[in-house]
């Protein structure tokens, strides 16, 4: 029995890209973003690198139905209390995605696939997010004025075992200031509810964090609806935050579009439906297991 969830129930916001075409995605009409991240902390080698700028942000979208073919319509500034879904179009993102439905996929290259997945969609998720210093340097040739990421405040990336392992493992060659914090969650396969197993979070986080919560499949929605709701109670709001996922559904998307306004989602590809032990479909199998070989 497979359990149907419209896509036109979830009402989003689609993102232009650069080239002023809609970002429209062959399996699902959702959102896609482009991307871009300078590593480098070196205040201790150039102190004179001081002032601090925040984190620039793209100011226009489309605003669609997912009942529409998403034409272009006119552009108005992002809604702040309307939870975004992004699909990158990059064709790694699609030919990772690719490997890792593939069931005759063996263990090792799925774990690299998904790897490989995760730091492509941190790559996208990082842009105009993090925090930047300007000042000059001195080169070989002469003075140059620089930008580097800000490295007094890293980015919290909290990997939702046991999948969410290997979507985040190249988090530290991403971003060049990361802390790591784990969740780990069971589910019950006959209520399909979680249960936590780990939790390895602060007590409170600092203000103005920014928090990547790396979670492989959103299928149901039950354990990334958890984990943002232990991040909510030591102080992180809903724009402080980025789910980064290998594949979603709407019975998921629907759940966080409710509970998380604001939120930032960035996914591999959205598929249709949940069947009734929520599995994705068509989606990759168990990813824990695919990745483990258990």
């Amino acid at each position: 029995m497979m359990a149907s969830y419209p896509s036109s129930s979830i009402h989003l916001t689609c993102l232009r890209c650069p080239s002023g075409s809609p970002c429209i995605s062959s399996a699902s009409p959702f959102l896609r973003f482009f991307n871009s991240t300078i590593p480098g902390p070196y205040l201790k080698k150039h102190p004179q690198i001081l002032s601090s700028k925040p984190p620039r942000r793209r100011s226009f979208v489309t605003s669609t139905s997912t009942r529409t073919q998403m034409a272009a319509t006119e552009e108005k500034p992002i809604s702040q209390d309307r939870m975004l879904v992004f699909v990158p179009p990059h064709p790694l993102i699609k030919h990772w995605v690719s490997v890792l439905r593939n069931e005759q996929t063996p263990c090792p290259i799925f774990r690299n696939a998904m790897a490989e997945l995760g730091r492509l969609l941190m790559y996208e998720a990082s842009r105009d997010w993090l925090p930047t210093i300007m000042g000059e340097i001195q080169s070989p040739m002469g003075v140059a004025s620089v930008e580097f990421i800000d490295p007094r405040e890293p980015v919290m990336v909290v990997p939702i075992l046991r999948a969410g392992l290997a979507l985040a493992e190249h988090a530290s060659s991403i971003l060049p200031a990361t802390k790591t914090y784990h969740l780990g969650f069971s589910r019950d396969e006959e209520i399909l509810q979680p249960t936590l197993y780990l939790n390895k979070l602060p007590d409170k986080f600092p203000e103005e964090s920014r928090v990547l919560v790396v979670d492989p499949m959103l299928a149901t929605g039950g354990t990334i609806v958890a984990a943002l709701n232990l991040l909510k109670e030591r102080g992180i709001d809903n724009n402080q935050i980025k789910v980064i996922s290998a594949v979603a559904a709407p019975p998921a998307l629907q759940k966080l579009s409710e509970n998380f306004p604001g939120l930032h989602v960035y996914t591999g590809i959205i598929d249709p439906t949940v069947n009734d032990k929520g599995f994705i479909i068509p989606g990759l199998g168990d990813a824990g297991d695919r990745i483990f070989g258990t």
